[in-house]
């Protein structure tokens, strides 16, 4: 892939548009140029300050009251409704059954009952938008199955800590933590650089028996996922498409842990990592 071909692909890959296929050709390219990746940094750059509430300026009081009182004033439509209705019947009282199958009652009527029912289903796709955890959870699972599909569990193998941890020198703007539990029965095989919520990522791999565990790791934003409470109580074990899953926030980084072992071995692994880590 060319400079011209990534800045093409540049727009789908910050909007997650990409198709696997290109996001990982895009993600080599970025891997070896310093000029797209710059372009890239620049880009997300931009949209964080575009999404800064600094930008954003509330009216003052004065004109927000100007406005109301320019507005034309009009009823609730169910108190239209009802006048209508009285209306009606305070008329010519003959045939007043009659008036309530009339045209204009039942236009209006029918009008509101649409307005209920766009409402309703406006309110059911809101519902239905994942949240920016379910997001992140699916994006920590999808890059766990695509790091084994491709064979690409690890960017430097070896299971001593001291190999690993300066391996990430110079290629994150962290020092991830890395823990040896070869003595709780997970060895540590290696590590790899990743991208996951909108940032580069340290991921170290352990191994229980035959089941590669990744550990993602990250620095916690405060206002991340993973962050307050999480740091309070013992993270949860949950699953997603046959993979075991848990994350927690301590000393200022956010750590996912996934595998396709059990429950428990998964609990252990988490149990064991943490203490080491207060410790």
């Amino acid at each position: 892939m060319n400079h011209e071909q990534a800045l093409e692909l540049l727009p789908g890959y910050l909007d997650e548009e990409l198709s696997l296929s290109e996001a990982l050709e895009f993600q080599r390219h970025l891997d070896s140029c310093g000029e797209c990746s710059q372009v890239l940094a620049q880009h997300r750059d931009v949209s964080a300050q575009l999404r800064s509430a600094q930008l954003r300026m509330d009216a003052p009081p004065e004109l927000v009251k100007r406005i109301e009182a320019a507005l034309p004033g009009r009823s609730a439509p169910w108190a239209r409704l009802g006048e209508r209705f009285k209306g009606q019947d305070n008329g010519n009282s003959r045939n007043v059954g009659s008036r309530w199958l009339t045209w204009p009652t039942w236009a209006t009527a029918g009008v509101m009952v649409a307005s209920v029912a766009a409402l309703s289903v406006s309110m059911s796709l809101y519902l239905a938008v994942p949240s920016s955890e379910d997001r992140l959870t699916q994006e920590v699972v999808d890059d766990h199955i695509r790091s084994l599909q491709f064979n690409h569990l690890s960017d430097v193998i070896s299971t001593d800590k001291h190999t690993v941890k300066p391996w990430f020198n110079g290629k994150l703007d962290f020092a991830p933590p890395v823990i040896d539990l070869v003595q709780q029965g997970y060895p540590l095989i290696g590590g790899r650089l990743d991208y996951v919520d909108g940032r580069a990522v340290a991921v170290m791999v352990y191994r229980y028996k035959l089941h590669p565990i990744n550990l993602y790791v990250w620095p916690s934003n405060g206002t991340g996922i993973g962050t307050g409470t999480t740091q309070l109580r013992e993270p949860a074990i949950h699953e997603r498409q046959g993979y075991h899953f848990a994350h927690w926030s301590a000393g200022g980084m956010t750590y996912w842990a996934i595998t396709d072992a059990g429950e428990d071995e998964l609990h252990g692994f988490v149990t064991d990592l943490r203490g080491q880590l207060s410790s």
